[in-house]
């Protein structure tokens, strides 16, 4: 019988936007997994305790028993870019990455060891296509042959924040053919509906602070390297370069490059050069309480914030993952 309070491990946890979106939805965190030492400071002043390193090396009989597996698991090996990369460097990506792409089968031992009623999973909206399709079937095989049933949908965390941000999630619940009676035998088909669009009104002149920093205005040289940046791919047909962003609008996709120049999201300023988003700016656009703090530098800070969930997104995911086991576990 499923708890009141479902409990759940945060693997790949960054600086717990997973975690704290499961709480929200009433559960309560049991086990975390971070290897990034800025992440873990961040992580442990909110949450108040530290996330365990490695998962590699943390043996599944040491991970406490869990109703629900939560994990954001590196990206770079199945990302668009992670993939030009690596091909233009000559190296192997994907499930042939012999570093981050097999961490992935990290959540499938812990899944076949510890076997929680159901998992969420979160990826860049890369993975359902990347290698032709064929690294999505090779993850959704990997956990129907642990005995989940799964359903996946590429979301966009726009109208929930101010943000477009698409993201590839999987849910999976454990079926009959491990003794359970919950959703049936693995599938590519759980029954899990996932949420709809939605929009909460918010703009992104409703998350800029009235006072920003001189320091987060683009210098001139720095503008001007922009504008060769991308007058020379416009000279090529291609896409790259600055953007600055409507404030009645949405923003593109933060990323964990941002602290670089902050190129893909520039915002406009009366008289003068744009600017980059803060830090405190960054966690609201990925909708990250006024009360989380940021402890690491500015640079750090960004990278977290891009490598982040929406929060509010998951957050929904997250109710219907709690009420549908609540549901199958009903008398």
């Amino acid at each position: 019988m499923l708890a009141m309070d479902p409990t759940f491990i945060d693997l790949f946890a960054g600086i717990g936007g997973m975690r704290l979106a499961f709480e929200r939805a009433g559960c309560r965190c049991v086990f975390g997994s971070e290897i990034d030492k800025f992440s873990r400071q961040t992580y442990a002043a909110n949450f108040g305790d530290v996330p365990h390193g490695d998962i590699t090396k943390i043996a599944s009989g040491d991970i406490p028993p869990h109703d629900i597996l939560v994990g954001g698991f590196p990206c770079q090996p199945f990302s668009i870019s992670g993939v030009s990369k690596a091909n233009s460097m000559g190296r192997p990506h994907g499930f042939d990455d012999p570093t981050r792409g097999t961490l992935f089968f990290e959540i499938k031992r812990i899944l076949e060891d510890r076997r929680p009623a159901a998992f969420l999973l979160e990826n860049v909206k890369n993975l359902s296509h990347h290698d032709g399709g064929r690294t999505m079937r090779t993850i959704l095989n990997a956990l129907h042959d642990v005995g989940y049933a799964t359903s996946h949908a590429i979301l966009d965390a726009k109208g929930r924040v101010p943000q477009h941000r698409e993201r590839t999630f999987i849910v999976g619940f454990l079926g009959k053919a491990t003794g359970s009676d919950l959703f049936g035998a693995p599938t590519d088909d759980a029954g899990f509906e996932f949420p709809g669009p939605s929009d909460d009104g918010r703009r992104l002149r409703d998350i800029l602070d009235p006072s920003p920093a001189a320091k987060y205005t683009i210098t001139d040289a720095l503008m001007e390297c922009m504008r060769r940046h991308r007058a020379r791919h416009e000279a090529k047909g291609n896409g790259f370069g600055y953007t600055i962003a409507k404030l009645d609008g949405f923003t593109a996709t933060l990323k964990a490059r941002y602290y670089k120049d902050g190129a893909e999201i520039l915002v406009p300023q009366d008289g003068k050069n744009p600017r980059k988003l803060t830090p405190r700016e960054c966690a609201r656009l990925q909708g990250f309480p006024e009360s989380f703090e940021i402890v690491c530098s500015d640079v750090q800070a960004y990278r977290q914030f891009g490598n982040s969930v929406a929060v509010p997104l998951v957050e929904e995911i997250a109710r219907r993952i709690v009420a549908a086991l609540k549901g199958r576990n009903a008398p």
